[in-house]
């Protein structure tokens, strides 16, 4: 049986249980943006599905998982690298995210959640008009009852102009 020997994964292993927290290990996760929503993936490798917990308070998105291996004894062990243990992260959601449209899956050790972008931090096509009409300029001009003209045929109080820009 081969063996290998690397000073510099003991040296991690070492420096890991100095200043890591007891019995958090890290959990590397990948993130990126597709079309109106965030997508996290999560590396939770022989985690228990039901042991994987999401959360959102206010602007924090938490993921909570945990590892219990089954407790073996009265053998000799050879090496033993994996651990019970237990898997935070946390992130800091900025403004402009649908919280109520998050959703989480875990599929063969991945977790996926996604993040939906809000409809008002979605980009959007603002309309420009230009004519002689002060109605329909974006300088102002009121409408009716002194709502401000938007764009043709809109104003800002949901009242429908029926004014052409023809003229």
């Amino acid at each position: 049986m081969a063996t290998m020997f690397s000073p510099f994964n003991d040296f991690d292993r070492l420096a890991n249980s100095f200043f890591a927290r007891p019995g958090l290990r890290e959990m590397p996760m990948d993130l990126y943006r597709d079309g109106d929503e965030y997508i996290l993936r999560a590396d939770l490798p022989g985690i228990d599905p039901e042991s994987v917990d999401v959360d959102v308070d206010g602007q924090l998105l938490t993921i909570r998982a945990e590892r219990k291996l089954p407790e073996v004894k009265d053998v000799q062990w050879i090496t033993r690298e994996r651990q019970s243990s237990s898997f935070v992260r946390q992130l800091n959601l900025g403004q402009g995210i649908d919280i109520d449209g998050i959703a989480a899956s875990y599929d063969n050790g991945v977790l996926t959640v996604t993040i939906p972008v809000s409809a008002q931090a979605k980009p959007r096509k603002i309309q420009v008009v230009s004519g002689g009409d002060d109605r329909q300029s974006l300088g102002g001009g009121t409408g009716s009852g002194g709502d401000r003209v938007i764009g043709e045929g809109e104003l800002v109080n949901g009242e429908t102009s029926t004014q052409s820009t023809e003229g």
